[in-house]
């Protein structure tokens, strides 16, 4: 993965290793001189380390790989080059890969509803929980770092708050992910995490909302007392 990041323009690679006891460390710092490596012995969580990644970055764009799955640099490529043409939250295209409706998980139907209930039924299951996909400085600060933990949610406060998010590119990561213990099998460690993410995500648009007509109403009240209402 490193060796296909060292074949694009970036300005700096962050790699956040944690928890891991399969040599990953000596492995990054046996292949990259030139790569920032961040290491915690314990693990941190599923999508700490982004949050950690990007908390240290000043790139004007942000890519978000798994070491785990291996990806061209010609497919990155595209989510960086969609950025940079106003793009703020580029998302990898997974629907070629899912099958029939009938035939898809949970945690899918949850991805989907979450966007439909967002008037984004054209990202059907896409989401920032499926690497890669790339993100602008603009979004970083518009829904702020710390919600990089909470993928889903990131993408609902993106979207609430009318960022551009598209799904750019179809990258086969179903295929390719590492099968491990915590994500296989009926209510798995890892597709809970996931749906609890998804409910917490639905709970930022309720407050999102709130928040809006909230101040909408304080808007109408001062316009009734100043009209004399």
């Amino acid at each position: 993965m490193l060796k296909e990041l060292g074949r694009l323009p970036l300005s700096r690679t962050i790699v956040v290793v944690n928890g891991s006891s399969d040599g990953s460390l000596q492995a990054v710092q046996d292949i990259s001189e030139d790569a920032c490596i961040i290491h915690y012995p314990e693990a941190l969580g599923h999508d700490v380390g982004r949050a950690i990644g990007a908390s240290l970055s000043q790139a004007e764009i942000l890519l978000f790989v798994d070491a785990d799955i291996p990806i061209a640099a010609e497919e990155l490529g595209a989510f960086i080059w969609e950025c940079d043409n106003g793009v703020d939250v580029a998302l990898n295209d997974i629907s070629p890969f899912l099958g029939p409706f009938f035939n898809r998980d949970g945690i899918t139907h949850c991805k989907e509803w979450l966007n439909r209930s967002l008037g984004r039924a054209d990202l059907h299951a896409n989401s920032l929980t499926a690497v890669p996909h790339a993100i602008t400085r603009r979004a970083l600060d518009t829904v702020g770092v710390q919600n990089l933990i909470v993928p889903p949610k990131f993408q609902t406060l993106a979207l609430v708050r009318g960022l551009h998010t598209k799904a750019v590119h179809a990258v086969d990561v179903i295929g390719r992910n590492r099968i491990r213990r915590t994500n296989v099998g009926v209510s798995n460690p890892v597709a809970e995490l996931i749906i609890g993410d998804h409910m917490e995500a639905f709970h930022s648009l309720w407050e999102e909302n709130a928040l809006f007509f909230s101040k909408r109403h304080q808007r109408e009240r001062i316009a009734e007392r100043r009209n004399g209402g």
